[in-house]
């Protein structure tokens, strides 16, 4: 792209590019390929719930208030366990599902792309391949009928209400005319796609059951609850970006658009609450201009950048964030702010 340079492996765009960029600020990725994605939001739908989506809800929220029950008594080492397993299944969907594979916000080598795959099957959020369709037509849509968790609907549909129906038939739509090839060309993604429950069930429970039983003694039943806890945890941070994030918080670089700066978000999901940043400037690898404030992901793949595994980091200019909040934000609640 013409205006923008490298420096330290990252593309910086420099202050002549930022009306250009400006212009691509609601798209997911920067390509300029996909076909134009149109919806109607007057189109009629009826709203077909999916019941056994709702069952299974059920059972597994039942069984999540039953592993609570266990927490009172863990030793130290399972604590550990638990916070550990946590930060790697979040660092799954955030550093790799999310910033990696959706929108292309840097560049990873073999090693970190197993890692990051493996640690998105711990957090079980679908496929790396389903989940960035979906997130890439959230970002081509936000906030309209072919927006797959539409918050214009409501908060519990934000969150996780829009699991439990069948999808509008413009999201459907959406959904293909995504531009996915770049990650059919990727084989860690397809082989995880093709094997997606094996990944799963293998990865977010028989191992996490498992290994506690192990190397320190944990009961399996135990064990199993754990794992319970950390996946039904790591769910609802993850989904709070899509419901809380669009709802309560301020909107420093857009006031016209409905996702928000939620800092309580940001510390749950390891950094994703700079809601407002991300859907504005979303190929930015930090997804916020604050750097490591609140931002464990961000940490993450700085260092993976100094280990030589993460390269080509994409993160907006100073001047472009401040000409963008002048135009449509609030620029004294921007980090580059001078009164």
């Amino acid at each position: 792209m013409e205006g923008v340079k490298k420096r330290n492996q990252e593309v910086i765009p420099t202050k002549d590019d930022t009306n250009i960029l400006e212009t691509d600020s609601g798209n997911a990725t920067e390509s300029d390929a996909e076909e134009e994605v149109t919806v109607d939001n007057e189109e009629p739908y009826t709203r077909d719930i999916v019941w056994p989506n709702v069952y299974k809800f059920i059972i597994l929220h039942s069984l999540f208030f039953y592993g609570l029950t266990f927490l009172p008594s863990l030793s130290v080492t399972s604590w550990i366990w638990l916070v550990g397993s946590y930060w790697l299944a979040g660092l799954g969907i955030t550093a790799g599902a999310h910033r990696l594979w959706a929108h292309k916000a840097y560049k990873a080598k073999l090693p970190l792309r197993l890692f990051l795959t493996f640690a998105n099957s711990v957090a079980g959020e679908n496929s790396i391949y389903v989940w960035s369709r979906d997130h890439r037509v959230h970002h081509k849509c936000s906030e309209t009928v072919g927006d797959p968790h539409n918050a214009n609907n409501g908060f519990f549909f934000a969150h996780m209400g829009w699991l439990m129906v069948r999808k509008h038939p413009a999201v459907m739509r959406a959904g293909q005319k995504i531009d996915l090839s770049d990650l059919e060309a990727d084989p860690v993604v397809m082989f995880q796609h093709r094997h997606y429950m094996k990944c799963f069930l293998l990865a977010a429970f028989v191992l996490p059951t498992v290994i506690p039983n192990l190397f320190w003694g944990e009961s399996l039943t135990t064990a199993y609850f754990l794992a319970v806890v950390r996946y039904v945890s790591v769910l609802h941070f993850t989904w709070l970006v899509n419901s809380a994030a669009h709802f309560y918080g301020q909107k420093p670089y857009d006031t016209n658009m409905g996702p928000v700066e939620n800092m309580l978000v940001s510390v749950l999901a390891l950094g994703e609450g700079f809601h407002n940043y991300h859907h504005t400037f979303p190929y930015d690898y930090s997804t916020s201009e604050w750097g490591l404030k609140i931002n464990l992901t961000t940490g993450f793949i700085n260092l993976m950048s100094m280990f030589g595994q993460a390269y080509n980091l994409k993160t907006a200019s100073p001047q472009t964030v401040a000409a963008r909040a002048k135009r449509t934000g609030i620029p004294e609640l921007t980090r580059g702010f001078k009164a």
